[in-house]
């Protein structure tokens, strides 16, 4: 549990994170022409976004979020802006955390014209550890604005202590 505490802030930051890997994909000028297309597209996003999050790339990882970016988490609450996100980022992720998708885990569904929802699972692992201590499932709101992807809502829950 000691360990679960102190990933407690990543989880929320890392939950943030996610949702800026959807930003990242290669923008379309159109919607996705296929199921295929949309999830190819959203898995760009998501490594894109984590790169940056893991790296600590603070105006990279900015650039995947709406500035009106809402980030609930279930052990923190709620964060209301892009600007709070990268802050909480910043102070509790940078050289501590790094955030894992959990292969095979990773849903892509469309929301009509407007963009796409994606879930899956993650892991949270300390700097320099071998073992990721922290797990916990992810669901994040995408809009597609002209072709590029932004994070609108990222909903981060079901945190616990890894297997």
């Amino acid at each position: 549990m000691k360990v679960l505490t102190a990933v407690r802030p990543l989880l929320i930051v890392l939950g943030l994170a996610g949702t800026h890997a959807a930003l990242a994909a290669t923008p379309t000028d159109t919607a996705p022409s296929s199921s295929a297309s949309l999830t190819r597209q959203i898995e760009t996003v998501d490594r894109d976004l984590f790169d940056a999050f893991n790296g600590c790339e603070l105006k990279k990882l900015e650039s995947f979020f709406s500035p009106a970016l809402e980030f609930y988490h279930d052990l923190n609450g709620v964060t209301w802006t892009r600007e709070r996100f990268i802050g909480d980022v910043q102070k509790n992720v940078c050289g501590k955390f790094r955030r894992e998708l959990v292969p095979g885990t990773l849903e892509v569904f469309p929301l009509g014209t407007w963009g796409a929802m994606y879930s899956g699972t993650h892991r949270f692992c300390q700097s320099g550890a071998t073992r990721c201590e922290g797990i916990g499932r992810f669901m994040h709101l995408l809009e597609n604005r002209d072709g590029v992807w932004r994070v609108t809502r990222i909903v981060s829950y079901d945190h616990r202590a890894a297997p």
